[in-house]
């Protein structure tokens, strides 16, 4: 990743009206182009690094479910933060993923600037690549700063989307089952 320098920071600063030389801010810029890269690590990963030959052998068939994985990330047209959970299954044909690497696929995406729906489709996508899964669902529920703090300024909303693949799109008694197991269906 390029290096973000400090006095692009500054420069933001300066048009906000601020004294980037007032103590509270003198080290803001180098802070800000530090916690920028942090932010948007994903860039560096690719997912040969993030999956790591964590592929197993397996003779499940049934779905697999990780939900609740908490997600932070930033908005693509404002760069403002989105922060939510992803709902990640997906059903076997021979091989299982290690579990935490479905959490790190979520991370990889999410720490890019991202519109959730991409980051809903590009997470089904590599599960289903990396696991020649039958089927993968996704379903990701976040808060989005850029609506909540600017523009229309509505502090419950949460928007939800949702991918399905394979088996999911297929059967709607699969797709329900999944919906059912996180949460989302009566």
């Amino acid at each position: 990743m390029t290096l973000l320098l400090p006095q692009h920071y500054r420069e933001i600063l300066v048009g906000v009206g601020e004294d980037p030389d007032r103590e509270g801010l003198v080290d803001t810029p180098k802070r800000a182009a530090k916690a920028m890269q942090y932010l948007c690590r994903g860039y560096e990963q690719s997912i040969e690094e993030v999956v790591n030959g964590a592929l197993f052998a397996s003779d499940n068939d049934e779905m697999v479910i990780v939900k609740d994985i908490e997600l932070y990330s930033l908005c693509e047209h404002h760069l403002l933060p989105f922060i939510g959970k992803a709902h990640v299954a997906y059903i076997p044909t021979g091989k299982v993923l290690g579990l935490s690497k479905i959490a790190r696929i979520v991370d990889m995406f999410a720490r890019r600037l991202q519109i959730q729906e991409n980051l809903t489709r590009q997470i089904a996508d590599t599960v289903r690549e990396v696991t020649n899964a039958a089927g993968v669902a996704v379903v990701i529920e976040a808060q989005h700063m850029c609506m909540m703090m600017r523009g229309v300024e509505k502090q419950n909303s949460t928007m939800m989307t949702s991918v399905m693949l394979g088996a999911f799109r297929d059967s709607s008694t699969t797709r329900q089952e999944f919906l059912q197991l996180i949460g989302r269906s009566r």
